[in-house]
């Protein structure tokens, strides 16, 4: 499995907005659709990655621990069917709702989202502060695939606590490390 990084988009970034079909209700949503109070978690993941695999069940418990008004919370999945096909709307679809997921899980059929976030792999995470400004940008924890470390979520939940707090978030912050995102050719 190939490694890539986060890009790391800029603090302070404006939340880009979107417009996606969510594979699971079948309803367009857009940022304002999903966006917290105090803190929104935008999540590029896909169904196939192994890195994705790995830390799925934090990502929904990521859900259940936080939600709505206060945080808000998206999936979005931007990988080219045509090569992926795992990564299909009615797979993701499937995982969504076999996971009970809380949160909706979008699909960027013309990648153009995953663009405007500057999103380089699966998982790469983006969370935004109550002015819809970037406030933290990149892994969820330390755990990777093999490397025996626990699953906490520590880096994301520290953020979100942070912001809940009224606090800054740490500038400390690691890239997420994954699978890179699988762009159309041409």
């Amino acid at each position: 499995m190939a490694k890539t990084a986060s890009t790391m988009l800029p603090l302070g970034t404006p939340a880009p907005d979107f417009a996606l079909p969510d594979t699971v209700s079948g309803r367009t949503v857009r940022y304002a659709d999903i966006a917290g109070s105090k803190a929104t978690l935008v999540m590029f993941i896909c169904n196939h990655c192994p890195f994705v695999k790995h830390v799925l069940d934090e990502l929904v418990q990521l859900g259940r621990d936080y939600g709505p008004p206060e945080v808000g919370m998206v999936a979005i999945s931007s990988n080219d069917v045509h090569g992926y096909p795992q990564d299909r709307p009615e797979r993701m679809k499937e995982l969504a709702e076999s996971l009970n997921f809380a949160f909706p899980y979008l699909y960027d059929e013309p990648q153009n989202t995953a663009r405007a976030y500057g999103a380089a792999c699966t998982p790469d995470f983006y969370v935004f502060d109550g002015g819809q400004r970037l406030a933290y940008r990149g892994q969820l924890d330390d755990s990777r695939p093999g490397n025996g470390v626990p699953i906490s979520g520590r880096d994301i939940r520290a953020a979100l606590d942070a912001l809940l707090a009224g606090r800054p978030v740490s500038p400390d912050q690691k890239p997420s490390i994954g699978c890179n995102i699988k762009w159309k050719s041409g």
